[in-house]
């Protein structure tokens, strides 16, 4: 009995019991009296605790209460029991019990570590994945600077000041959902959807430790026994800096009809650390690791898909592992600069360039220029995030950076100054009338554009970039030129955080 009353006191906050296979319903746990108010004591207690240090009786009143009421309610100790025996003998049938109750993640027993490959030739890594190796390449050093100790002295400041703002408000402006007291504020939206994935989806919950220690945590819907062509693939879903996957990117392949990996931003609910770069490389590592090798799915059955500020991860996978079949960017950016200034005071500029180069660099156009597999963007047209200007000015979304950028880099003689021309004014086209009319002007022959593709990818093979369109008229090359530009980008007439439905998620054109 004591030792059950200690177990109690010890173990995580109980919150929902799945419905059952037999049919019986589920339902959120009800705390008995005494667990009830000590609950509430603690989260003044952590409100406080925000301020300053709450005091030593204050917790040992809520150790005892909080042990007290859950040792006479006989659902929390049915679950801490199970999860001891979960912790003592991980097997499938336990993990199956387990998997009926939804609780604090910190104590959800590992499922998957990123050393776990039986040997490194496995692997499907093209970059050093020994612990303490970063995944990122270092920046280039910045034009002009110096190695010589008084060129160091010079700029030690403008360091410290910027590794102060990327590790204060820079990273929470950043990633808003890594705040502990906003994660507070929605738990109860997070349960509900947590609850819809598991209950009506039939989700299996996850914990996966990254090179760094992180615990990552995952959701995933399998639905391969449904035997359907959608789900023999898997989408990866890379979601925005306030969304997590109980609410958020993943409903729309599930809609589709897809089967779904989604994993939260480190500091993101029940995912551990902080969301910078690097332990977001890292945790997008071991997220591929356990679709591959856990999930045994194949490499190129995987489609990634992220939304806003998850193109990072996203683009940085595709880089990574080339075999993964197609990468779908919805309401992306080339790089966060641009945007960094956009709402900073143009007196730091060259202190806000440096911080986001040293600690905050999403360079998504670069990573993404270094896969060669099909890609679909797509932008919204009322964005109020990613624009630079207004809302309304469509041309300063930076989502037109991205693909000019990749169409650059893989057609190069057709992305000559009169094509980018070209793709400038069919990106100025804001609803499908006006690129029908765009379409018509320039007499762009669909089936003329596929042939010459086709022709040159069976004479030179498909590797990027193309030399395509160095002997080729400039009207041939305008004709590309768009032709290209409609078929790596669609437009989807909403804001940036409206839900994209399902028939708007489509795989990307490839020939």
């Amino acid at each position: 009995m004591m030792n059950t009353l200690l177990r109690c006191i010890c173990g995580p906050k109980l919150r929902r019991i799945h419905r059952g296979a037999d049919g019986s319903p589920g339902f959120y746990y009800q705390p008995r009296i005494l667990e009830k108010h000590s609950d509430s004591i603690l989260g003044w207690a952590y409100i406080l605790w925000s301020v300053s240090y709450y005091t030593s009786p204050l917790l040992l009143l809520y150790c005892y209460r909080k042990g007290m009421g859950r040792w006479t309610n006989p659902e929390y100790v049915q679950f801490i029991t199970i999860l001891e025996e979960t912790k003592r003998n991980n097997t499938a049938e336990n993990k199956k019990r387990l998997a009926a109750y939804s609780f604090e993640f910190n104590h959800w027993p590992e499922d998957f570590r990123w050393n776990e490959v039986s040997s490194q030739k496995d692997r499907r890594l093209t970059k050093a994945t020994k612990a303490g190796v970063p995944l990122l390449k270092p920046e280039h050093k910045y034009r002009g600077t110096t190695d010589s100790f008084v060129g160091l002295i010079l700029r030690f400041p403008c360091q410290i000041i910027g590794y102060l703002m990327a590790n204060s408000f820079g990273r929470r402006m950043l990633y808003p959902g890594s705040v502990s007291l906003l994660q507070k504020a929605i738990m109860p939206m997070l349960l509900q959807g947590q609850a819809r994935l598991m209950e009506e989806y039939l989700g299996k919950r996850a914990k996966l430790i990254a090179c760094d220690g992180n615990q990552i945590d995952t959701v995933f819907v399998d639905r391969r026994p449904a035997d359907s062509e959608r789900g023999k693939k898997l989408v990866i879903c890379c979601e925005g800096n306030a969304g997590f996957y109980e609410v958020g990117c993943v409903s729309t392949p599930l809609e589709a009809g897809y089967s779904v990996l989604g994993w939260n931003h480190p500091g993101f609910a029940g995912s551990t650390g902080v969301p910078f770069p690097q332990n977001e490389a890292n945790a997008m590592d071991v997220v591929v690791q356990y679709a591959i090798h856990q999930l045994n799915f194949q490499i190129e059955d995987i489609i990634i898909y992220a939304w806003s500020i998850g193109g990072f991860t996203a683009t940085w996978a595709t880089m990574t592992y080339p075999e993964i079949s197609a990468l779908v960017l919805d309401a992306s950016f080339d790089d966060l600069v641009p945007l960094a200034l956009k709402v900073m005071p143009e007196s730091c500029k060259g202190l806000v360039t440096r911080t986001v180069r040293d600690y905050l660099n999403l360079n998504n156009a670069d990573q993404l220029c270094k896969y060669q597999g099909p890609v679909l963007l797509i932008r919204r047209t009322k964005d109020e995030i990613i624009t630079t200007t207004v809302p309304e000015d469509i041309m300063s979304n930076r989502g037109n950076d991205l693909l000019l950028k990749l169409l650059q880099f893989r057609y190069p003689k057709v992305m000559a100054e009169e094509g980018v021309r070209v793709v400038r004014e069919w990106l100025s086209a804001s609803n499908p009338l006006q690129e029908t009319a765009l379409y018509s002007r320039y007499e762009v022959d669909d089936d003329w554009c596929t042939s010459v593709l086709q022709s040159y990818k069976s004479e030179h093979g498909g590797e990027f970039p193309w030399t395509v369109g160095e002997d080729m008229t400039t009207e041939g090359r305008r004709q590309l030129a768009i032709f290209l530009a409609q078929k790596h980008m669609n437009n989807f007439e909403a804001t940036h955080c409206t839900p994209l439905p399902s028939y708007e998620f489509m795989l990307p054109w490839s020939l």
